[in-house]
């Protein structure tokens, strides 16, 4: 197993849009990977600052129903969740994937939450997503497996230059690979013209250190505001390109999507 200590995960995010028109990019990242029973429980020391100010830091409220860590925080809402949709075994290390708050300025185009049962394997996949109204939706993947493809139907707007049809095919790896621990997330968007978008999150992890903290500091200083900063300015692209806009339609009736 895993050792349950707080990671940086360096990598790359992938994005390629098949059509109307090509559009491309690739941008080096960096990311937590997180041990959130471990953090929860103060069962593992780290550098990270968890719910307190800090250039890098994670808060339990820029996830899930936003509820502080006094009440039980992200993890008890994840807990809450899973419970409601029926999966009772995700009693061991609950993994979180997601981009820190820098500042004090928190954005997470998504975040991957992977919890397993008492014996390691997979029991549930979330993939927690954010647009830029400020809006969430949770995709709950029941029964996953590194390595296996898993569909969901699109719900929840995101671009203004994707219609809120078709579906997702999630694939997730985590794997040892000459003694560095790497985590992939590929998410490829499909509608009934076939293959839209395809897109990729994957980095190797080492423990989040103050080093290594600094390293990030110096490399990504401003790395949420990045993301938010380059949204807007592949959405210029993409009108450029004459891509379709599509307004905005009410968010779903339902949280989650199973």
């Amino acid at each position: 197993m895993m050792p349950a200590t707080a990671l940086i995960g360096w990598g790359q995010v992938r994005h390629t849009r098949h059509r109307p028109a090509h559009h491309a990019f690739v941008y080096p990242t960096a990311f937590l990977m997180l041990p959130m029973r471990s953090l929860h429980a103060n069962a593992c020391q780290t550098a990270l600052a968890i719910n307190r100010r800090a250039w890098f830091a994670f808060h339990d409220t820029d996830h899930g129903d936003g509820r502080p860590a006094e009440q039980g925080g992200a993890l008890a809402w994840l807990d809450e969740l899973l419970k409601r949709e029926g999966i009772t075994d995700a009693s061991g290390e609950v993994w979180l994937q997601a981009f820190p708050r820098v500042l004090g300025h928190a954005f997470k185009p998504v975040s991957f939450w992977y919890a397993h049962r008492s014996d390691g394997r997979l029991a549930a996949i979330v993939a927690e997503v954010n647009n830029t109204f400020g809006e969430r939706h949770c995709y709950l993947l029941p029964a996953p497996q590194f390595g296996r493809t898993l569909q969901a139907d699109k719900v929840f707007h995101v671009s203004p230059f994707c219609a809120v049809q078709g579906e997702y095919r999630f694939r997730f790896m985590r794997t040892l690979h000459q003694g560095q621990d790497r985590i992939v997330a590929r998410v490829d968007h499909g509608d009934a013209h076939g293959p839209l978008i395809d897109t990729s999150w994957s980095g190797c992890l080492e423990p989040a250190s103050a080093a290594a903290l600094r390293r990030v500091a110096w490399r990504f200083p401003l790395l949420s505001l990045g993301v938010v900063a380059r949204i807007h300015w592949h959405a210029l692209l993409l009108w450029l390109k004459k891509v379709p806009f599509w307004r905005k339609p009410e968010p779903p009736r339902d949280f989650v999507t199973r």
